[in-house]
């Protein structure tokens, strides 16, 4: 078996802070994490003035402030990304992104982005996926509230753009932060495996050291995972994320996971032959 690829999903937790970023930059290396992952968009391309906040985000940020406010301060512009794409080089972890709009998609290209991540709400966004499916780079595919009807269409909407089947991962996601454990599903992940041939792997969003490391058990070549500094910062996703501690604990477990899980090959092992 081959060695999981795994994201710290940093996303918003840095609050709008380049500095924060970079520390979390520096501290997903030191946990093991193969990438770290931020969030990139144009808030004005994704948000109107009063749109709502989902409820998850009511509980961990101020009522005062609408999502278009919250929003807003985690923005970051070009140079932000350059300076943490050189951070990344720095450290020696990948740089990721997950775009949420057009003009982030084409600033992400520009910045020669290894492989880009397509966030669960994009997944019938056409316009959205004809864009990313012309780079023929590969491609992470949240699924969270799909069904696989929409993973389907969404595959074949992005071969049909120019991207080979083989580039594209499929990770099963569940949207709710934090995720029940009765509602994690992990078979379904087997489900898009087996139904639509191909690659898999899982976002998670629960409060649980198992799930991720079950995910491998069954076969996830992508493990994602929300990535934070301190779970009490302000923010709507620190919450649900892990600290340091638990990340680095996490990367441990998943390693020793794939050790386990070996070959398929039934044999007589070196360890055994004296008895």
């Amino acid at each position: 078996m081959g060695k999981t690829f795994i994201i710290a999903e940093a996303g918003i937790n840095h609050n709008g802070s380049i500095k924060s970023a970079s520390k979390l930059i520096a501290a997903a290396k030191k946990c093991g994490a193969d990438a770290i992952k931020f969030q990139t968009f144009v808030t004005e391309e994704n948000i109107t003035s009063y749109a709502p906040k989902a409820e998850y985000q009511l509980k961990n940020s101020s009522e005062h402030e609408t999502q278009f406010e919250m929003v807003k301060k985690l923005e970051f512009n070009e140079n932000d990304h350059n300076f943490l794409i050189k951070e990344c080089i720095k450290n020696n972890i990948e740089f990721m992104s997950s775009p949420f709009d057009i003009k982030s998609i084409k600033l992400l290209k520009k910045l020669l982005v290894k492989r880009f991540k397509i966030p669960s709400g994009e997944i019938i966004n056409l316009p959205y996926l004809r864009c990313m499916g012309r780079m023929n780079k590969p491609i992470i595919l949240s699924t969270g509230m799909s069904t696989l009807i929409e993973i389907k269409n969404a595959i074949k909407v992005l071969e049909e753009s120019g991207t080979n089947r083989d580039k594209i991962t499929i990770l099963h996601c569940n949207t709710e932060y934090p995720t029940p454990l009765k509602d994690v599903n992990l078979k379904a992940m087997l489900t898009i495996k087996n139904k639509l041939n191909i690659h898999i792997g899982y976002s998670d969003h629960t409060l649980s050291m198992e799930t991720p490391i079950a995910a491998v058990a069954m076969g996830a070549k992508i493990i994602e995972k929300h990535f934070t500094l301190n779970r009490n910062l302000p923010g709507p996703d620190q919450k649900t994320s892990f600290e340091p501690k638990e990340f680095k604990l996490m990367v441990e477990s998943i390693r020793k996971t794939e050790n386990i899980l070996g070959s398929e090959k039934k044999m007589i092992t070196k360890s055994e032959l004296k008895n």
